[in-house]
């Protein structure tokens, strides 16, 4: 993985300290030109991979990369699945078949469909779950995508219930069908940690919150230490500014210094805190093998 991945939340939204600036970085974003000027922002100060859920305008920014492959030919994403409202919305608006249609992939689409219909009919929730992750990579064919994660609304909410098994189903078939690296996003990378190694998941790639203040790290802090230091982890750690409560150069350090750590995920919209955080970055981190 590359040390700096580009996340999403400042397009759509997302701030975990204040809703005022949230919601006018929703209406700056609201076309996908606006979003992608800040991705070409961090792409030519050399930040490649894109991680990011799979809300409808990401298709958008799929469909521009592969129809400049030339400009993007190391642009990479990493999907984050699943992305509920879009499916709510979908059937809101074109009815439950109607929504099927659309999210089910091109290519395959009968078998997609009968693979489907067995699992309902027979209850098979494997059967069900991979036509689901396929649904969810649609939007990204033709694009590179050699890491996808679980989201953790999704993966704590089966975590929560015991129900890991459907964890380790999504790394298999991720492997199997797209030659892809699976990974997990968690708000209690401790716990998610033991629960993938029972399902015989070794070293998997977890992301969660890590930081210098324990800033929304559940499980206990020195518990992620303790992970981090066994060596049994791939850590992408986000949140390392506990937005904004850390000094940039502070936060970046403070990571750096910690075994486990592959990669740093965060997201910016102004080119000058995505060009810092990439100089700090250099400063501070080797450059991934």
């Amino acid at each position: 993985m590359d040390r700096l991945l580009f996340g999403d939340n400042q397009f759509f939204g997302v701030n975990h300290m204040s809703e005022e600036k949230a919601r006018a970085q929703m209406m700056r974003f609201q076309k996908t030109d606006a979003i992608m000027d800040v991705l070409d922002t961090a792409y030519d100060a050399g930040i490649r991979t894109f991680m990011c859920t799979t809300h409808d305008r990401i298709a958008e920014i799929a469909s521009q990369v592969r129809a400049e492959k030339t400009r993007y030919r190391d642009f990479q994403f990493y999907p984050c699945m699943p992305y509920a409202h879009k499916y709510a919305n979908a059937v809101t608006e074109h009815g439950m078949m109607g929504a099927l249609r659309h999210f089910m992939p091109s290519d395959g689409l009968f078998s997609t469909a009968l693979a489907g219909g067995r699992a309902l009919a027979t209850k098979e929730i494997d059967g069900m779950a991979k036509v689901l992750i396929d649904m969810e990579m649609k939007m990204f064919e033709g694009t590179k995508t050699p890491v996808i994660f679980v989201q953790n609304v999704f993966a704590d909410l089966l975590l929560g219930m015991g129900f890991t098994r459907a964890l380790k189903l999504f790394h298999d078939h991720v492997v199997e069908k797209y030659g892809a690296e699976p990974a997990f996003i968690t708000m209690n990378m401790p716990m998610m940690l033991d629960a993938l190694e029972k399902e015989g998941i070794e070293r998997p790639i977890i992301c969660s919150n890590i930081n210098k203040i324990g800033f929304r790290m559940s499980g206990g802090f020195d518990a992620y230490l303790d992970a981090l230091r066994s060596g049994r982890v791939r850590a992408v750690a986000m949140s390392v500014y506990a937005s904004g409560a850390i000094p940039a150069d502070e936060a970046i350090h403070w990571i750096s210094e910690l075994p486990g750590v592959e990669s740093i995920v965060f997201g910016a919209s102004s080119a000058a805190n995505i060009r810092g955080t990439k100089a700090l970055v250099d400063k501070y981190m080797k450059e991934a093998a």
